[in-house]
């Protein structure tokens, strides 16, 4: 019974130096509050895979009264807002291209005569069995790219058109046609894969960078860079440099993989990809040296890392759509380097955009990354602690 005794004693006291410790480590303590209560407030409150509100715009070649109606009756399902109205398809389909809208819903000269002949109307001699030789009334032309965005677009095939011609129809009918860009065959593996990038580099470029000056401070190599004349921003530079070539690896990997694995398109230039790359790269490895400066070991590196990655996997558009979150995760998202990325991945892999046509994002990275690098440099002091 003695030696039971002193067994558990030993381990009561280990117990009790590990929640002292825990206790005079506030910054994992804080992480182990923070985690669960920021998981739960994302997937519930943040998460939502039904799309409404989705910008798009409109090709309005009718100029008539029953284009505006029926303007009224597909905004007035709220799953799309109109805020752009172009002049042609060709400025629709660069619009797209561009990412500026999701959709656009066109509606050609002749609106007024195909909603009176349209074949889902009963009455004059026409039965809902008659086949549909008759045009659409209208197009979408939607991003296929972003396949629950397209599939809500393609719920919106069939409307009341008894409120806007004042008849009634079948509502079975199809009343627009649904063209379908970029991913016509709607497989979801052609917009995961270059969603991955962003992932697997936030995982990677912060998790590298975050632990590179906490590593140094552990394994006692700060007295030797204390003794160089290197400055703040020389050691700053020096570390993300190699990790930089790391990304490069990674993303050749990952399309290269993601074409020949999964005939993923690659319809960007090489030029065009590695310069959204390269933006992501610099910003994610200067988060990563600003939380180095802020961290004390590598498991609170770690840990704050953990922190940066679940929101960008869950609010940066990689697994749900950005234009289903309510407004203020829309906030946060906006803060997040990954959100910015797929948005210029995605536009120049998919769609063969240039990043000249995304200019917001792009500036946003080249902006972030030089803000990190310079608060990294600020933070870091070349002396012992």
């Amino acid at each position: 019974m003695s030696e039971l005794g002193n067994s558990l004693s030993r381990t009561l006291a280990i117990i009790i130096k590990e929640l002292r410790q825990l206790s005079r480590d506030r910054m994992t303590f804080a992480l182990i509050l923070m985690i669960p209560m920021v998981q739960l407030i994302l997937f519930g409150y943040a998460i939502n895979t039904d799309v409404r509100h989705i910008e798009v715009g409109v090709v309005d070649l009718s100029q008539s009264s029953w284009s505006r109606e029926l303007l009224r009756v597909t905004a007035a399902t709220q799953a799309v807002d109109f805020h752009h109205s172009y002049g042609s398809v060709q400025e629709a389909e660069q619009a797209i291209t561009r990412g500026e809208v999701k959709a656009v819903l066109y509606l050609p000269a002749d609106l007024p005569e195909r909603l009176v002949v349209h074949p889902s109307f009963t009455g004059q001699g026409q039965t809902s069995r008659q086949p549909a030789l008759t045009p659409a009334v209208g197009q979408w032309l939607v991003d296929g790219s972003d396949t629950l965005v397209a599939s809500s677009i393609r719920g919106l095939r069939t409307l009341p058109l008894d409120e806007v011609a004042g008849r009634p129809h079948n509502p079975a009918l199809p009343v627009l046609e649904v063209v379908q860009y970029f991913n016509a065959e709607q497989r979801s593996v052609v917009n995961i894969v270059p969603g991955l990038l962003a992932i697997i580099l936030t995982m990677t470029m912060i998790l590298f960078t975050s632990a590179a000056i906490v590593r140094e401070r552990e394994h006692g190599n700060m007295e030797f860079l204390i003794t160089t004349p290197v400055k703040p921003l020389e050691l700053m530079i020096g570390k993300i440099t190699p990790y930089m070539l790391v990304g490069i690896l990674q993303i050749s990997i990952i399309l290269t993989m993601g074409h020949l694995v999964f005939d993923v398109p690659i319809r960007g230039s090489a030029l065009n990809i590695l310069g959204s790359a390269l933006l992501f790269i610099a910003a994610s490895l200067t988060l990563g040296l600003v939380i180095s400066t802020i961290a004390r070991t590598q498991l609170q590196a770690m840990q704050m890392t953990i922190f940066i990655l679940l929101p960008s996997i869950l609010l940066s558009g990689f697994m749900f759509p950005y234009d289903a979150m309510p407004e203020p995760a829309q906030y946060i998202a906006e803060a997040l380097p990954a959100t910015h990325f797929i948005r210029l991945i995605r536009g120049v892999v998919l769609r063969e955009a240039q990043i000249s046509d995304m200019p917001a994002d792009a500036i946003w990275l080249a902006l972030f990354a030089l803000g990190g690098l310079l608060v990294a440099a600020k933070r870091f002091h070349k002396q012992l602690e």
